[in-house]
């Protein structure tokens, strides 16, 4: 019996025995074959997930910042304990104590689902197993991947320490609103530092990876609420917080930004403009895209964001001045259905939902607003962001007598409107801003505002470093993203004769010499050209300062040809206006296309002497670790560490910039640009209380309008027309359009960064000369037609030698009086003609520019 007792014993020990050997065997052969084809996970150990890179101002502050997946990546060591113990009593309360998977977890779970019927419990993978899931697996075939996930979790524990791991899980777990990691999550719905967070708001955080999506704090607040109160709890029993902190907690009512209870981080950063966008688009090409999106770049800009204020109010005022003075109202072209504008929480609801610019302020901002009735003169509105009254906000009818109503239907323009109705109807959504009165700011009326269909450019920098200090590509980045600045190529105009005057220079002429102002005739493929001068007017013999003061075309397409068009486009390639300029002779009046960025940058070579300069939107650019990987000043500074260094004395700065001009001749060009300014083209807009150089731009048909000036450290330029070109019509000019604009800017820029007369080259000897003949005048001669003029040193000057660039003038020329009388004149192709204030000569067409 006993032996039949042992014998059956031993049987089912046998048994047992080869069991848990086959399973045994089977297991192992399972992780054999799922581990022996598994991805790599050493690579973890290198892993730099896609953060976010964000860009500086120059006083430090965030005003910008882009990313495909937003993350702010944080060391383990800086995230909080509590931060770390949410996250752990949520998702796997024994992370600490298991090698990769947790039986106990798993086991716990299982129970867990039965006493709840699946409702809210945690799941059985742990956080070492979550990070394998979304670093290294897909998230098919379940049964397979938890194999996978196993076998991979229990390699990664052997080669990271736990808080590597924890650090991967929370910088690359998603936790909704598209917020990746736990430090972009808790700005996004809290707008806090996580050292700031409270613990029912990391208990929140901690909530959210079991289904970002079912747990929305606005729709589904309960659902989250309850939620957050389970980690709490978990947090609580597993010791990291006291009873009385888990009371108080699960008291506290869910307060997100998403709720309405904080500020978003992104208000407290300035709109999306033209600057940052065009700093995206530069160094996307530089890194490349993908690198640029994900590279965590701290980017420090060259923007002050005071000067960029100024620009864009300048700039926008000049175009919506303009509008204005045209009276055709476009409104926005958006309207609400009136079956949406039954309550006040219906059409905020609406027009919160429409797309209108929201970005645009002039001295206040504009409002996006709805029509919700029209009376007999007025209109009553409601305004996005502005408190209903009692009496509700109004368009008065003195607001609306400017305009006639553009008719989209018919294209024709209506009547001028006399009451509100006649420009609005019910549900027009349209742009209001606030009038107040100049005395004591007192509210006065709501008044109608309209995106400009006219746009420009304005863009400013130092004429030393290259920084761009401000810089503005339209009225408005939310109505048009297109960045005028650097990407639309127009004719520059006379703005580009700065560069044939500085060729001339530089190949022998003085600002003394004299160029016949006479009509030419030039035989070309496309017929017969004949420039002429913006006045109609013809003014014989000529000193180049004149020529330029006065933007001379005939003057300036004689100097072209005499010193060769070859010449000159030598000089603008140097300059970067172009990078392969054309060698027709129009082009020497800027009929070739190119662009404020590049004019500007241009200019600036003026300005510092003829010293190349580089613009740049940027100073510095330091990768995720600090390390810098761009800067874009270059120049050494010999003592700046010198703890000797005398007090009241600056550290010395050398430059290896190239010189790509004499700086006599760039001396002589600011000079005979201060006379534009002083007297020339642009002397009724342009007024600094420092000394100021530029050149008015307008081509032919006043199709583009422009202006490019500087003073000792700052230049800046702009320009205005239409994206499809047309006429901004008759006496629309560089100077009366956009000299406003420079003026406006600059007054602000020189009040900010001073100003000071124009450095002399020690090679200058400065003569007296009559700015009117050409003619040397006495040293001690003085009187509006005197102007002491730089020549170079040691070089004897010539007076009195007149070129005609090949075409003659013709015996009967006389030349025109400064008092503008007409005289009879024999042009190069021996007609003759009256020539004055009132005269004419054929058809004529400047063949682009003045």
């Amino acid at each position: 019996m006993l032996r039949f007792i042992m014998s059956f014993f031993g049987a089912i020990f046998s048994m047992v025995t080869l069991g848990v050997g086959m399973l045994a065997l089977s297991l192992g052969a399972v992780f054999w074959i799922y581990g022996s084809d598994l991805p790599s996970h050493e690579s973890l150990a290198q892993y730099t997930p896609p953060t976010i890179s964000r860009i500086y101002s120059t006083e430090g502050r965030i005003i910008d910042e882009f990313a495909q997946e937003r993350r702010l990546f944080t060391p383990a060591n800086e995230i909080p304990d509590m931060v770390k113990q949410a996250f752990i009593s949520a998702e796997d309360k024994n992370f600490y104590q298991h090698s990769g998977y947790d039986t106990r977890g798993i086991a716990a779970a299982v129970i867990d689902a039965v006493k709840s019927r699946g409702q809210d419990v945690r799941g059985a993978s742990t956080i070492t197993q979550q990070v394998m899931k979304n670093f290294l697996l897909s998230g098919d075939r379940r049964a397979e991947r938890k194999i996978k996930e196993i076998i991979l979790a229990t390699r990664l524990e052997e080669t990271l320490s736990k808080d590597k791991i924890l650090e991967l899980y929370l910088n690359e777990i998603f936790l909704g609103q598209n917020s990746y990691g736990v430090t972009a999550a808790a700005q996004t719905y809290f707008n806090k530092s996580l050292s700031e967070l409270e613990p029912h708001e990391a208990a929140f955080l901690a909530s959210l990876p079991k289904a970002p999506s079912d747990y929305h704090p606005v729709r589904n607040k309960e659902r989250v609420t309850a939620r957050r109160d389970y980690v709490l709890r978990e947090m609580f029993q597993n010791g990291y917080i006291a009873e009385d902190t888990y009371e108080a907690s699960v008291n506290e009512p869910l307060r997100t930004v998403q709720n309405g209870d904080f500020e978003p981080f992104r208000a407290s950063l300035p709109p999306r403009g033209y600057f940052t966008d065009e700093i995206r688009r530069q160094l996307s090409q530089d890194f490349g895209e993908e690198k640029f999106f994900s590279g965590g770049f701290s980017v420090r800009a060259t923007l002050d964001p005071e000067m960029q204020v100024e620009a864009s109010r300048a700039l926008r005022e000049a175009l919506e001045n303009y509008d204005r003075s045209r009276g055709v109202w476009r409104g926005t072209g958006k309207t609400i259905e009136e079956a949406q504008l039954g309550t006040e929480a219906d059409w905020r609801a609406a027009l919160q939902g429409v797309k209108v610019p929201r970005d645009i302020e002039l001295e206040r901002p504009w409002h996006p607003a709805v029509v919700l009735e029209v009376g007999d003169s007025a209109a009553r509105i409601g305004i996005e962001g502005v408190d209903e009254d009692e009496d509700g906000h109004w368009i008065p009818a003195e607001d609306v007598t400017w305009a006639r109503k553009w008719n989209r239907e018919t294209e024709r323009l209506e009547d001028r409107a006399n009451v509100a109705g006649d420009l609005l109807d019910v549900g027009d959504v349209v742009l209001v801003r606030e009038m107040t009165s100049d005395d004591d700011g007192s509210f006065i009326r709501w008044s109608l505002r309209q995106v400009p269909v006219v746009e420009g450019a304005f863009m400013a920098m130092d004429v030393n470093s290259g920084r761009v200090l401000a810089m503005q590509g339209g009225f408005s980045y939310q109505h048009s993203v297109f960045n005028r600045t650097t990407q639309a190529k127009r004719q520059p105009g006379s703005s580009f004769k700065p560069f044939v005057y500085a060729a001339a220079l530089d190949s022998g002429y003085s600002p003394a010499t004299i160029v016949v102002d006479a009509p030419i005739e030039i035989n070309t493929p496309q017929g017969l050209w004949r420039p002429k001068n913006y006045t109609n007017q013809f003014y014989g013999p000529t000193p180049l300062r004149t020529g330029i003061e006065r933007s001379r075309n005939l003057m300036t397409v004689r100097l072209a040809q005499e010193i060769g068009m070859s010449t000159v486009a030598r000089y603008a390639e140097r300059f970067g206006v172009y990078d392969d300029m054309g060698l027709h002779l129009a082009n020497a009046l800027g009929s070739e296309e190119t662009t404020v960025f590049k004019m500007v940058a241009a200019y600036a070579m003026f300005a510092n002497g003829g010293e190349r300069v580089e613009p740049t939107l940027v100073d510095r650019i330091q990768d995720r670790y600090g390390n810098t990987v761009y800067r874009h000043d270059t120049r050494d500074c010999v003592n700046c560490v010198d703890p000797n260094l005398p007090t009241g004395y600056g550290p010395r700065i050398v430059s290896d910039r190239e010189r790509i001009m004499d700086p006599v001749t760039a001396y002589q060009i600011t000079s005979m640009m201060q006379g534009v300014v002083d007297r020339g083209t642009a002397a009724g807009a342009v007024n600094l209380p420092v000394p100021t150089a530029g050149k008015t731009g307008t081509t032919n048909d006043a199709k583009d309008v422009w202006f490019v000036g500087f003073t000792s450290n700052i230049v800046a330029g702009c320009y205005i027309g239409y994206d499809q070109p047309r006429t901004l019509g008759s006496g629309a000019s560089g100077g009366g359009l956009c000299g406003p604009v420079f003026q406006s800017f600059m007054e602000k820029a020189v009040a900010k960064y001073g100003g000071s007369e124009f450095k002399v080259p020690e090679a200058c000897e400065f003569i007296k000369i009559d700015r009117f003949s050409g003619s040397r005048l006495p040293d001690g001669a003085s009187g509006d037609n005197v102007v002491s003029e730089c020549f170079r040193a040691g070089e004897q000057p010539i007076f009195g030698v007149q070129m005609d660039g090949g075409w003659a003038m013709g015996s009967g020329f006389e030349v025109i009086q400064p008092d503008g009388r007409a005289k009879q004149v024999t042009t190069s192709t021996g007609k003759k003609a009256v020539v004055g204030p009132k005269a004419s000569f054929g058809t004529m067409s400047s063949g682009g520019l003045y």
